[in-house]
């Protein structure tokens, strides 16, 4: 399986887990091991005991109470076996005689099919009204098992769960209707279905479903196959992507006639549950590289989006702090223009500088930025006004201070006047910016 696993992409695990699956089941076809492990995602137990339930009977995991998926009757392409006529043509006379039959089936097929839905209307049959399927399914296989052994496993569920069972695990289903007013019944169920070939057979290639056509379940299962004689076996599988009517065997043949006609119609038809199974494995292999080309895709959205949520941020980041800058400088020219316009009207309010006298004295004042400033104040005036004088400079700081030379003190802005605070003629002052 080297190659195969490979193409598949299967892990030494699961190919271990395949041969244990196969030597444990018996199932020959390593594809069928494959494809019911994928459908249990490789959980070997669960997929083993699955198998188990399959063969004593029990429905699986996949059987529900839904309706029966719809069975196709192709007549043409169907197999049919009769202990009537050979079961092939031989020459021209056989060959004439095989399609006499053909038409004689088709025929009484079609007008038995008439006749019954006629019959509908104007009499009333209790079987029609399947009220409980499952009972009688159950009833028929207690009664069958207290008369007959041995015999292949029943599979205990109704026909709906049967069929969707075959189609999910794409086995084959044995279908066996019993009538125990059918003379051949008897002896084809203590030969022929007692045979351990055949039991053995059936056993490890389909499902086996029966039920008796004195039951509702029987009786609608018989018209929908559409069988002449009891008791019958109908082959079911999945073909064309449908279940379809395969083989019908009617009435009694030996078990080495049953086993011929069983091998025959898997023969013929087990390509088509292979191809089936092929399909069904691309489109898990199709299924998983979309999810995970979408998981990739997603995976890139998701990072190409947290890269544009990143850029976003860094744009409103950048925004912000440009606008934050704006503002800053609006407020900045605001507090300057307020400013110039404060030094103006203080300018405005200043006294008159005083005419030269003996009540006077002239300051020489030399500001941070080195300009010197001279003026001629009043012994009369304060400090305020002289530090009202500076600010009303445009190169003067807007928080200051005025310190004397030598010795160094501080002339403190306040109603003291000029005179009281030590101030005379020709002193020069300094402006200190107390921001700087």
């Amino acid at each position: 399986m080297d190659l195969e696993d490979n193409a598949m992409g299967l892990t030494q695990e699961q190919t271990d887990k395949i041969l244990q699956f196969q030597d444990l089941t018996g199932i020959e076809d390593m594809s069928i091991c494959r494809d019911v492990l994928q459908r249990h995602q490789w959980d070997l137990e669960v997929a083993i005991q699955e198998q188990l339930n399959i063969r004593e009977g029990r429905p699986s995991v996949f059987a529900t109470e839904a309706r029966a998926p719809p069975v196709v009757h192709d007549h043409i392409a169907q197999q049919v076996f009769t202990d009537e006529a050979p079961e092939g043509p031989a020459g021209v006379r056989g060959l004439l005689r095989y399609v006499v039959n053909l038409v004689v089936s088709m025929c009484y097929s079609t007008i038995s099919s008439v006749l019954n839905l006629l019959l509908s209307f104007v009499r009333n049959d209790d079987r029609r009204l399947v009220t409980d399927p499952l009972g009688d399914v159950m009833g028929f296989i207690n009664s069958y098992q207290s008369r007959y052994n041995p015999h292949p496993v029943f599979y205990q569920g109704t026909y709906a769960q049967a069929l969707n069972d075959a189609k999910n695990e794409l086995w084959f289903l044995v279908v066996y209707l019993h009538s125990d007013s059918a003379a051949e019944t008897q002896n084809f169920c203590r030969t022929t279905l007692a045979d351990q070939e055949v039991i053995q057979y059936i056993n490890t290639h389909a499902l086996f479903w029966g039920c008796s056509v004195e039951t509702a379940e029987g009786w609608r299962v018989a018209q929908s196959v559409g069988g002449r004689r009891y008791p019958l076996l109908c082959v079911v599988c999945v073909r064309d992507h449908r279940m379809t009517v395969v083989a019908r065997s009617e009435g009694s043949c030996s078990a080495q006639q049953l086993l011929q006609r069983l091998r025959r119609v898997v023969s013929d038809n087990e390509p088509h549950l292979a191809a089936a199974r092929a399909d069904r494995v691309e489109r898990e292999v199709t299924a998983r590289l979309r999810a995970a080309q979408d998981e990739a895709y997603a995976e890139s959205l998701a990072a190409d989006q947290e890269k544009e949520r990143r850029r976003a941020a860094d744009r409103a980041a950048k925004a912000a702090r440009e606008n934050e800058d704006l503002q800053r400088k609006a407020q900045e020219e605001r507090h300057k223009q307020e400013i110039v316009e404060a030094r103006a009207a203080m300018a405005a309010r200043l006294p008159a500088e005083p005419a030269a006298g003996s009540g006077t004295v002239v300051l020489l004042i030399r500001l941070p930025g080195g300009e010197r400033l001279t003026r001629r104040f009043s012994h009369a005036n304060t400090t305020q006004d002289l530090y009202d004088f500076v600010f009303s400079h445009p190169q003067s700081p807007e928080e200051f201070e005025i310190t004397t030379n030598f010795p160094k003190r501080m002339i403190s802005r306040g109603p003291s006047n000029l005179l009281d605070v030590g101030l005379k003629d020709r002193d020069v002052l300094f402006v200190n910016d107390v921001n700087a």
